[in-house]
């Protein structure tokens, strides 16, 4: 089919973009808008759902116009979103009922406690895959629930509908309210196993089944679109890393991503049965193709990598472009014995650590401004190296090779500390552009674009790879301040 393509909206927590690609899986034209990132309260974060949703339809038809075709030359278009975000928006008129509440935010401590004091954080993680924390979808939910005037009333009358940002998208280009099994599996209100939302979880938490989104496969026809993609299928939709996942042709059980963007995700396949994580991590679903059994996931979710390179470009104004943090890491040899732990809104995985802060350790008359950015660049290497260990513990088969997308890997000093921490080779692809790939290629399988997932295997190409040099004994040393600095982070919030 080279005549046509397939595109994807990458609706993501800082832009939206749409990529169209041809059949080879290679980019044929980008379009990109940011959003605002509002801040009501320290600790809250939110984003316009409508100021999205009318950056999309800028980017689709920038997209389209770029490429020099018309919707009838799209074969598919997939979804792929910042997971957990939190929307909720009026049936008829389709307004959103308040500003959608971002994954980062962490104002929903009193939710998580009821849910503990009534349903219990162990039986959750049975269920879902998930422990309590502010990071998931669910208690933002009850938050809004709770918090907008008459919107509990008009969720038990049916007036009102709840999603992720995959829902919003998929409603307003088909009408259709459902999502995919690897946004609801973000939520804590999906069984992990029967792939339906839990009635149980439901009722401890106050939420009413009438809101919800039809739970439905990553790969497949959800309904034709309107408006500038008028008549093109919308055929897939995956949560952010999982999409990542899929675009770096992890389909086989021990290969594993991680994708380096705001925060950082490692995603590795663990097959068709779940793993329960004993050691910090999440379970979650990775994708499911149409009526084929999904297939699971470990993970382990890290709130702040590249978010820490923009924390010191606009709030300490070291540099003024992020390609800059490099260039001023790389005029000192080393961290001079400084880490900054970016514990900015509680520590993730392994830890879940919600009373957490961040810390810069080891300061001294000796640090200069180009020991700060080695830090931060270092920082977010150790994290990965955190959630590997754990993900080595929980797992049969030890972690061998990382695959690497997102904008950080672009910084070769980072990939190649990342290597050295981690003591395993660091791939990068041929397309960056990974989360956007995996949506389209889920998209294209669903309407036989392409034929199998190991046609899209064949696809995969490496860009770069860094092997681990660093001294076994160096690396230790190292590996134990780090862990020493974490410590300095614990009990800040009572």
């Amino acid at each position: 089919m080279t005549d046509s393509y397939v595109a994807a909206i990458d609706q993501g927590t800082t832009s939206s973009r749409c990529i169209v690609f041809d059949s080879t899986g290679a980019v044929v034209t980008v379009a990109q808008r940011e959003h605002r990132q509002i801040f009501p309260r320290p600790g809250w974060v939110e984003h316009d759902a409508e100021e999205i949703w009318a950056n999309v339809e800028t980017v689709v038809r920038e997209a389209l116009a770029s490429a020099s075709i018309g919707p009838d030359r799209l074969a598919a278009i997939g979804i792929t979103n910042q997971r957990e975000t939190t929307v909720v928006w009026d049936r008829d008129t389709g307004r959103p009922v308040h500003n959608a509440i971002v994954w980062q935010d962490t104002r929903t401590g009193g939710q998580l406690r009821r849910l503990d004091e009534t349903y219990g954080e162990q039986r959750f993680r049975a269920r879902t895959g998930l422990p309590l924390a502010t990071y998931f979808a669910g208690p933002k939910l009850m938050w809004l629930l709770e918090h907008v005037d008459g919107l509990r009333e008009r969720a038990e009358r049916g007036e009102v509908l709840f999603g992720t940002m995959d829902s919003w998208l998929i409603w307003k280009l088909t009408g259709r309210h459902v999502t995919d099994v690897t946004n609801a599996s973000r939520t804590l209100l999906m069984d992990l196993r029967t792939l339906d939302w839990d009635e149980e979880i439901l009722g401890a938490a106050g939420i009413p089944a009438a809101i919800l989104p039809e739970i439905r496969s990553s790969a497949e026809v959800y309904g034709e679109a309107r408006g500038p993609l008028a008549g093109v299928p919308v055929a897939s939709a995956l949560g952010d890393q999982q999409a990542a996942l899929f675009g770096q042709t992890c389909f086989h059980p021990g290969e594993a991503k991680c994708t380096y963007g705001t925060g950082s995700f490692l995603l590795l396949n663990t097959g068709a049965t779940p793993v329960v994580s004993s050691h910090g991590l999440l379970t979650t679903v990775a994708y499911r193709i149409g009526d084929q059994p999904a297939t699971y996931a470990l993970e382990g979710a890290i709130a702040v990598t590249g978010s820490l390179v923009q924390w010191l470009r606009d709030n300490l104004g070291l540099i003024s472009t992020a390609a800059e943090v490099e260039t001023l890491a790389r005029t000192v040899d080393d961290n001079g014995g400084c880490y900054i732990v970016p514990a900015f809104a509680g520590l993730f995985a392994p830890h879940w650590r919600p009373d957490a802060r961040g810390v810069i350790t080891g300061l001294t008359g000796y640090i200069t401004k180009g020991h700060l950015a080695r830090a931060v660049l270092e920082a977010s290497a150790w994290q990965t190296r955190e959630v590997v260990d754990a993900m080595n513990a929980d797992s049969d088969v030890a972690l061998r090779r990382l695959r690497v997308d997102g904008g950080m890997t672009a910084n070769e000093l980072l990939m190649q500390f990342l290597a050295d921490v981690l003591d395993v080779p660091v791939v990068r692809p041929t397309v960056a552009e990974t989360t956007c790939l995996g949506a389209a290629y889920a998209a294209g399988l669903a309407v036989g674009y392409w034929p199998d997932l190991e046609t899209l295997r064949t696809q995969w190409r490496e860009d770069a790879r860094w092997r681990p040099a660093m001294d076994p004994a160096h690396r230790d040393r190292e590996l134990a301040r780090w862990r020493k600095a974490v410590t300095r982070t614990l009990d800040w919030v009572d």
